[in-house]
């Protein structure tokens, strides 16, 4: 495969990642500070600021605002259709578009459609009721169902082949990125340093409040990532900080899980390489498998988690550039880095 069209099938994968894990932080956040949650009941400190801080805004206090400011102020509304924030929802669907349309004869015709779709309903102001309130909420809901739908329509109507498997890696790479970013956030160290941005993106942003509770409710992370039935399932213990954190970091068989997607881009890895006992990347990913297995092993339940996330975040962003350096080289010189 040529690396112009695999390093565009990887970052397409990469930004419908984005936009569906936005969009569901977003309907997550709108949810609980409607509802007053985190005034009621300790909890971890994840709120429309954590989630903008999430995505650069280092001047954002992720402790504020609170419920009654992020509606009236519409907090949330830069992840939803601003055109110029990169990591809003609009903006990742717009990139999956650029992307699909130079890989048009990889996909499927199905799946340009869908993608195609959906970046104009949102370029065009959206569904009645975008504009209230509740825009923030309607437009992520949107936005999840249909790249739900991209995702299922690419695994029907695509070969399991190289192009498949970055696609997938792009999207497996930016949803473990993402969880990561979310848990660094919302599970402050007190004295840490601000944690640098996600992989390959060069962001920043601050720590959350250094006073917040070092364990509490955290059913907003379980709703930003989808995984609350599943938790509920898998494990007996409460909804608090450090059991969702291990849930989220360590649960193989939760497929948004970092470590679950780890083992999943080991395979996809190993398919697209023709080389894959030789591939830097494949070999990386490997070690970070067993690491994270280790540590789901070793570590006893309340151990502090915001160093592994720091850490398994940095080993991401080393993968990254082994795969940029490794598939993409062409594609890097054809000036077509991200």
């Amino acid at each position: 495969m040529l690396a112009r069209i695999a390093h565009e099938l990887y970052w397409l994968g990469r930004n419908l990642a984005r936009a569906e894990f936005t969009a569901r932080a977003v309907e997550a956040v709108f949810q609980a500070e409607l509802q007053g949650t985190s005034e009621r009941t300790p909890g971890v400190s994840f709120g429309s600021g954590g989630l903008l801080a999430m995505f650069g805004d280092v001047n954002q206090d992720p402790a504020r605002p609170r419920a009654g400011e992020a509606l009236g102020g519409h907090a949330l509304d830069p992840l939803t259709l601003d055109p110029q924030r990169p990591g809003s929802m609009l903006a990742s669907v717009e990139r999956a578009r650029e992307g699909a349309r130079t890989v048009r004869d990889v996909i499927s015709a199905e799946m340009w459609e869908a993608i195609n779709t959906t970046t104009l309903g949102l370029r065009g102001g959206g569904q009645p009721g975008w504009a209230a309130p509740a825009g923030p909420y309607l437009a992520s809901q949107y936005v999840k169902e249909r790249t739900a739908l991209i995702w299922g329509v690419a695994n029907r109507s695509m070969l399991r082949d190289e192009a498949k498997c970055f696609l997938d890696a792009g999207g497996l790479i930016e949803i473990s990125d993402m969880v990561l970013r979310m848990l660094r956030v919302a599970l402050p160290t007190p004295g840490a340093h601000s944690p640098e941005g996600g992989v390959g993106s060069g962001a920043r942003w601050p720590i959350s409040d250094r006073s917040a509770p070092a364990d509490g409710h955290a059913l907003i992370l379980l709703q930003a990532v989808g995984g609350f039935h599943a938790y509920l399932r898998a494990v007996t213990s409460p909804p608090n900080a450090h059991p969702v954190a291990r849930f989220l970091l360590f649960e193989r068989a939760y497929p948004d899980s970092v470590a679950a997607c780890v083992d999943s881009l080991h395979e996809v890895f190993t398919s697209a390489d023709a080389g894959p006992r030789n591939s830097k990347p494949v070999l990386r990913v490997s070690r970070l498998a067993a690491d994270l297995d280790f540590q789901r092993r070793a570590l006893p339940d309340g151990a502090e988690l915001t160093g592994i996330c720091e850490q398994t975040q940095q080993e991401l962003a080393r993968i990254d550039q082994d795969v940029a350096e490794r598939y993409f080289a062409g594609a890097a010189a054809a000036g077509l880095r991200r």
